[in-house]
């Protein structure tokens, strides 16, 4: 068991590192795909299933490699870490998300903050990211429980396709939800569309923690 400060600095930086990621790819994708938008989303995606199973062979072993206060809300409920603790995660994940945004501005030479008008408000993404939030936990439990080894590359996988099967983009993450309000760019969202996005991920991960809570229980002799 690493220190807290450790485990919150791993949270920080891996978080920091995703945003700059999906905000960073999202620039370049756009830049270089000419106006055609299947083309940038491509350009996001492959990054960001690509960093997650980076920072989560990185970081796994030091903090849980959660970036997500959804996942951590999901071991909250497990009791697989306290509530001081998980608090103490959440804040990291958020103001590190927010930095990550900044550095990927500075990099293309962006406003360092900006404010998203990006709309995703209907319920149609809403319910993509209850989908996304649920299947993003599912894989993270069942991989845990079956195949612990297997987590980095199944939730980079499972990002990968999230991109392309929820209406939403597969957010997943209220810290990256909170963050992309800071940047009008091809990756951002309005920050009046934000809560209710947050609302279905934090939905999404309660009812997949209590369902595979009875689902992943030893087989019965």
């Amino acid at each position: 068991m690493y220190s807290l400060s450790k485990r919150l600095c791993a949270e920080a930086l891996g978080t920091a590192i995703l945003l700059a990621t999906v905000v960073g790819s999202g620039i370049m994708g756009e830049t270089l795909a000419g106006g055609n938008t299947a083309i940038a989303l491509l350009g996001n995606t492959i990054a960001t299933g690509a960093i997650l199973v980076v920072l989560i062979l990185i970081f796994g072993p030091i903090s849980g490699a959660h970036f997500n206060p959804a996942v951590t809300l999901a071991f909250a409920i497990r009791r697989e870490i306290t509530l001081p603790h998980a608090g103490l995660f959440v804040v990291v994940q958020i103001i590190a998300g927010i930095a990550g945004v900044i550095i990927a501005h500075a990099m293309f030479g962006q406003d360092l903050l900006q404010t998203s008008v990006n709309v995703r408000e209907t319920r149609g993404e809403m319910l993509g990211e209850f989908v996304a939030t649920f299947g993003l936990v599912a894989t993270i439990l069942g991989c845990v429980r079956f195949r612990p080894d297997a987590v980095p590359y199944a939730v980079g996988l499972f990002i990968t396709a999230g991109y392309w099967f929820t209406s939403s983009t597969s957010f997943a993450n209220p810290a990256v939800t909170i963050a992309r309000t800071f940047t009008d760019t091809f990756s951002g969202i309005q920050i009046g569309n934000a809560p209710g996005f947050i609302a279905a991920q934090l939905a999404g991960a309660a009812v997949v923690t209590l369902l595979f809570g009875w689902l992943l229980q030893d087989p019965e002799t």
